[in-house]
């Protein structure tokens, strides 16, 4: 089935402001305008980096494997919707995404139902925060697509925002723009993470999933080493249960490990793990499992069918990446760059 992943909304997406001025109520003067003006809000990166996989407002509406967020957008948001009440609806969905709970039926008939992707809370507040107060990008095909769907209809954007992107209720602007060890460790995590999905959901989407798992056995590690490359960081995916031997965890790592597998079970709020190592920055964060991931690491003969299991055993003889349910902890991200 193909997905429909607003990954968060883990998915949903892609920003650009052109907001009035005026609407910031708490500058108060020339120079505060100056700066809120350069101040990105803090959702387009999130929604960027875990959204844009699926999202893409620049992809061809052709490759598209999910609907543009500026769909999303135009669904759940009203004249008359509030912003928590978009939030809420936007929180509701991504811890539960379910046929019965979707505003896009025509979306899910589609693309298919959106595997449920692991989000901390505040991620989903911060991108919903974003997408209600800001206009966000529409892909150029997509006004002749409604048009199609709907003729003379005019099309409703929804609310368009107040203010360039910040949102009203952010905290207070910063002058000190440099990110955190944890929001760089976090950054590197999530865009490698989209890059490895956007490329994944493609072949399942389009070749299924034996063919995604000749695409992972060849070219995971390699985009991963890309992605490295451009980060200017060491980055792995690691294991107590790997399907190739060069993801399992070192002892520290399983420790790591063994410590978000708790937090998870136990519903609780996950936060990175950052460990200063003289000049460099270790990073720590967990792999979550989602209906998606079963395909190839659930149970055999139920999510795992037999001829993707014997693919499996084709091409990786040792493996003990199965058995896993939604929302367990599969691996984690163990990342390490300089200060």
């Amino acid at each position: 089935m193909k997905l429909f992943a607003i990954a968060v909304l883990a998915g949903i997406l892609f920003g650009c402001n052109t907001q009035n001025k005026k609407s910031y109520s708490d500058i108060q003067n020339v120079s505060d305008l100056a700066m809120a003006e350069t101040q990105e809000h803090p959702g387009k990166k999130l929604m960027e980096n875990n959204c844009y996989a699926c999202h893409n407002p620049k992809t061809s509406e052709e490759s598209m494997i999910a609907p543009p967020m500026i769909a999303v957008k135009m669904r759940y948001i009203s004249e008359e919707t509030s912003k928590e009440e978009f939030i809420s609806s936007m929180v509701e969905w991504a811890k539960k995404p379910s046929e019965e709970n979707s505003k896009m039926p025509g979306a899910v008939k589609k693309y298919g139902l959106m595997p449920y992707q692991f989000f901390p809370e505040e991620t989903i507040h911060q991108i919903a925060d974003y997408i209600y107060e800001s206009e966000i990008e529409t892909p150029e095909w997509f006004e002749e697509h409604y048009n199609s769907m709907h003729g003379d209809r005019p099309m409703m954007k929804g609310k368009m925002g107040r203010g360039k992107g910040m949102g009203m209720n952010n905290p207070q602007i910063e002058t000190d723009k440099r990110p955190s060890f944890e929001e760089r460790g976090m950054m590197i995590a999530q865009t490698t993470k989209a890059e490895l999905g956007k490329n994944l959901m493609g072949q399942i989407q389009k070749n299924g999933v034996i063919a995604a798992l000749d695409f992972c056995h060849i070219q995971a590690l390699p985009i991963t080493d890309s992605m490295a490359t451009i980060h200017k960081a060491y980055i792995k995916r690691v294991t107590d249960k790997p399907r190739n031997s060069k993801n399992k965890a070192n002892a520290a790592e399983l420790q790591y490990l063994e410590n978000f597998k708790k937090q998870v079970a136990a519903g609780v709020e996950v936060k990175p793990i950052t460990v200063q190592m003289g000049n460099e920055t270790e990073f720590y964060y967990p792999i979550v499992t989602n209906s998606m991931c079963l395909k190839c690491h659930g149970t055999p003969g139920k999510e795992l069918e037999t001829l993707t299991l014997a693919k499996i055993k084709e091409l990786y003889p040792t493996d003990k990446a199965t058995g896993y349910n939604e929302n367990e902890v599969r691996g984690i991200w163990s990342i390490k760059f300089e200060k």
